[in-house]
């Protein structure tokens, strides 16, 4: 009980500073990219090489054939996207506390909003690619649809599973500076864990139950019911109240593990 009213209290505390961390969100992505020529540009030229580059490897090299009768890139980005957010939220958020030293010691100032800073800073560019999807499929004759709105719900859920694991980690970096790079290690076997550019039908059927224990196969998984396969979340109850269930218990520990963290970080740093 005493987790859920950690977790009530920190979403309290965002509402109450919303106004404050959207300049704080802002101040970060000047910060980031102030002394680039391109400025913030980089934020989404970096993702869009990678796409091309997976585009001409498979696309162009290896000539893949369409996926459920929809061109291979159409069916590559829907999981590539929503990859970008998860891997870019998790990672700077978790690395966010430490980064932020500064305002930590300051009495007033409330810390857990500093890895959610990260967490919308990503979903900035997020949207970008969202956008870009709609054009690329509007591109190819694919016009929007009413499951399209799902897209939303997604972003919602994938903001809640980053919220909770970044909440953990950006603790615990501050006491253990290894977490960031088992993170990062992490993350980078997930990616070639979650069909993102290969098909699960491609594992025999008794082990894929395994691959969709992991929660980005969920949200991957559902940009392409969005816009390719056109079903409903909740078609896929048993994949969905798992998820939630999962998220709901990463964050209840991520809450808790960072207010009985909080007051130590000030001596640590």
């Amino acid at each position: 009980m005493k987790k859920f009213y950690s977790l009530i209290g920190l979403i309290r505390d965002i509402i109450i500073n919303r106004k404050l961390l959207w300049q704080m969100t802002r101040r970060d992505f000047k910060q980031r990219y102030v002394s680039s020529y391109l400025g913030i540009l980089w934020a989404f030229i970096q993702p869009a090489i990678t796409v091309l580059i997976f585009w001409f490897v498979f696309q162009v090299g290896f000539k893949s054939v369409p996926m459920n009768n929809v061109p291979f890139i159409l069916w590559l980005v829907c999981g590539m996207f929503p990859w970008f957010f998860l891997n870019e939220s998790i990672q700077s958020a978790t690395n966010s506390v430490i980064e932020s030293s500064f305002l930590v010691k300051k009495i007033v100032f409330r810390v857990e909003l500093l890895p959610i800073v990260k967490i919308v800073s990503a979903l900035v560019v997020h949207l970008f690619f969202i956008v870009v999807l709609f054009a690329m499929f509007a591109a190819y004759g694919y016009m929007p649809t009413i499951y399209n709105l799902q897209i939303i719900y997604y972003c919602f859920a994938m903001i809640c599973l980053s919220l909770g694991i970044s909440w953990l980690t950006s603790s615990l970096t501050v006491f253990m500076r290894d977490v960031g790079q088992l993170v990062a290690m992490i993350l980078q076997f997930g990616f070639w864990g979650t069909p993102i550019f290969w098909n699960l039908k491609m594992i025999p059927e008794q082990f894929q139950f395994i691959l969709k224990l992991n929660p980005a196969y969920y949200v991957v998984e559902g940009y392409r019911q969005s816009f390719i396969y056109h079903e409903w979340f909740w078609e896929h109850l048993h994949l969905t109240a798992y998820y939630w269930a999962l998220t709901a218990v990463i964050m209840f520990i991520g809450a808790w593990c960072f207010k009985k963290l909080r007051p130590h970080f000030a001596d640590v740093l």
